[in-house]
């Protein structure tokens, strides 16, 4: 390092000097820019395909997860329908029923009795009319009017 500091001239092996020679020895053969081009290329292909593999494997990940979904789902669906068919909470659905019929009964009952007066409180209410026009209205259409 001393001697190329020092300005010594015998500094032919200088990385600087080898680099130098080495890209005027590739450039003047002409064959060293097409390499480099056809590395680049190369090197785009390469990445090119890299992500066409990375989207092939997340669509494959997708399918193999849709697909473990679906059974999961249908195994649930075979147990929930086994035990509300025939299982521990066919009582509780017995009785839901029967509450719920009970209910509807009572609601029908309701309407047997008030049927008669909502018919009437309907037709006295459309019988009723006011023919009287209202003291506000009177005073606005006097002003517009001019009395």
């Amino acid at each position: 390092r001393r001697s190329y500091e020092a300005g010594d001239q015998s500094n032919h092996h200088h990385p600087s000097r080898v680099l130098t020679k080495v890209i005027l020895n590739t450039m003047s053969s002409g064959t060293g820019i097409q390499d480099l081009m056809a590395a680049e290329t190369r090197a785009s292909q390469i990445v090119a395909e890299a992500r066409i593999g990375r989207g092939d494997r997340m669509k494959q990940a997708k399918a193999d997860a849709q697909e473990l979904i679906d059974r999961y789902r249908a195994e649930k669906q075979v147990e929930f329908d086994k035990s509300a068919g025939t299982g521990g909470t066919s009582g509780f659905s017995s009785e839901l029923q029967t509450e719920t019929e009970n209910k509807v009964s009572m609601m029908q009952a309701q309407f047997q009795e008030n049927q008669a007066k909502a018919v009437e409180i309907m037709l006295s209410k459309c019988c009723e009319v006011d023919c009287s026009v209202p003291v506000a209205r009177v005073r606005s259409t006097q002003k517009l009017y001019g009395q």
